[in-house]
């Protein structure tokens, strides 16, 4: 429990920092580099003082580490030097008064939901048994994929983003073509990695969680909302074209 409330003050520390830097920077976009930020943190830190099989721990560290700080770095180039994403301008619209205050609430939930989704690193960290397992080598597989998949699909929107011609059009390139969403399924994959790698049962609440978020909350829903916002028409083909979350074949 010591080593959950270390990681829970760590990034609850990172997220009152950001939280601070948002006011100058005026852009709450922040948060999102934080979060992944805060899920490496949380690896590392259950990894160094976790009492598990070492090689274990190594390879979760490996594995929190390396995807927080991509996903990190990609959203932070994301946020410096560019506006406030839209979710935010309309989140402040929504919420009217006391913004900053909500704010506060809002970003400190984010260091609350890091704590909860790191469970599978958690039980890793613990795992004593002295032997890796096929399970985990399995997960150590799809966690290849899914962070191949997701970093192909970020340099994807990111290269059509660059050009100017492209300015209030669709994404249709590479993994887009297949999926309206590629980069938060092979997101939620990685947690797939994460839960079949602690192969614990109450690990599997983090991608369960994260499909929920993915699909219901802030993930699909805003984004869409945003994009139907910007994009109007071009984007409303595109939805009855595209498959909305597994990357499939488009309709004709």
């Amino acid at each position: 429990m010591n080593i959950i409330l270390t990681g829970a003050a760590a990034v609850s520390g990172l997220m009152c920092v950001l939280w601070l830097l948002h006011f100058p920077m005026r852009n709450a976009s922040i948060v999102d580099p934080g979060w992944a930020a805060g899920m490496a943190i949380l690896a590392l830190i259950y990894g160094f003082l976790g009492d598990g099989y070492w090689p274990r721990s190594a390879l979760m560290m490996a594995m929190g580490a390396i995807w927080g700080s991509r996903l990190c770095l990609y959203l932070l180039m994301r946020v410096l030097g560019h506006p406030e994403e839209g979710r935010y301008v309309e989140i402040r619209r929504k919420w009217g008064s006391n913004i900053g205050f909500k704010f506060l609430l809002f970003f400190e939930g984010q260091a609350a939901l890091c704590v909860l989704l790191a469970i599978p690193f958690y039980i890793a960290a613990r795992n004593a048994e002295p032997q890796l397992s096929a399970l985990e080598l399995i997960a150590v597989a799809i966690w290849l994929i899914a962070v191949a998949g997701e970093s192909l699909a970020d340099a994807q929107l990111a290269a059509f983003k660059r050009n100017p011609a492209n300015k209030g059009k669709t994404c249709r390139a590479g993994l887009w073509n297949y999926s309206r969403h590629p980069n938060y399924f092979f997101e939620w994959l990685v947690w797939v990695a994460f839960a079949v790698f602690a192969h614990h049962w109450t690990a599997l609440l983090s991608p369960a969680l994260m499909l929920y978020f993915l699909l219901r909350v802030t993930g699909i829903p805003a984004t869409e909302a945003q994009a139907l916002r910007t994009k109007g028409d071009d984007y409303r083909d595109y939805q009855q074209r595209t498959s909305m979350f597994v990357p499939w074949f488009p309709a004709k």
